[in-house]
């Protein structure tokens, strides 16, 4: 808008809230719990009010739902009205938001595949360790110019705020677990809290027999047997 080009940020702002309307759709299907969308000047972030511990395939529909709604989107307007800006605005916005970078959608889809193979909290830090390498990459391959340094200042301190609450996430998870009562059909036995994952419930050998979560979660979260 600043440069006057109102026509390019028109295509831009209906591209990003197609997008972001594609995530909606699903989280509004599984009865999602929508905090709130956040429009930003490069593009725009629906914040959830949800519990950690929703399946993982319920994650992954409303994620990938916001890019392939925009793909056909794109496509639909292109068979109407050719238009050379729709496609590189659409390009544009695919591709940087498929970035592994947190909170990127890039970096969710990586999340959710490498909760399939190890723990949360271990898939939590391969998530911010891989957005900082990420962004590493970019300021070394990438000609910055000043609107890039912006967006790329704000992932940073994204990614630092994501890296700081580490811990509180992995507490909230834990808890839902002790709290909730939540159906897992699939069982996993672990040896440490720390190597909890999602979608499992888990048998805990500890102390030289076995328990399970609920009673070892008791231990670290029922505060009236503390007092």
């Amino acid at each position: 808008m600043i440069t006057g080009n109102f026509k390019g940020f028109f295509l831009f702002s209906i591209i990003i809230l197609v997008h972001e309307l594609g995530h909606i759709l699903p989280a509004l299907y599984y009865k999602w719990n929508i905090e709130k969308v956040v429009l930003l000047p490069f593009g725009a972030l629906t914040l959830f009010k949800e519990k950690i511990n929703r399946p993982l395939k319920e994650e992954f529909i409303i994620l990938i739902s916001g890019p392939l709604i925009q793909i056909i989107f794109t496509y639909i307007l292109l068979k109407i009205n050719y238009n050379e800006d729709i496609l590189n605005y659409s390009k544009l916005i695919l591709f940087f938001n498929l970035l592994p970078i947190y909170p990127l959608d890039g970096s969710k889809l990586l999340n959710i595949f490498l909760n399939k193979l190890t723990s949360f909290k271990k898939s939590h830090l391969l998530t911010i360790y891989i957005s900082f390498l990420t962004l590493l990459f970019l300021l070394i391959k990438v000609k910055v110019n000043l609107i890039l340094i912006l967006i790329l200042i704000f992932v940073i301190i994204k990614v630092l705020e994501e890296l700081k609450n580490h811990n509180n996430l992995f507490n909230k998870f834990l808890l839902e677990r002790y709290t909730y009562n939540i159906n897992f059909k699939k069982r996993k036995n672990i040896t440490n809290i720390k190597q909890m994952k999602r979608d499992y419930k888990h048998i805990i050998y500890n102390e030289g027999k076995y328990q399970t979560e609920k009673e070892i979660l008791g231990k670290r979260f029922d505060f009236k047997k503390k007092i």
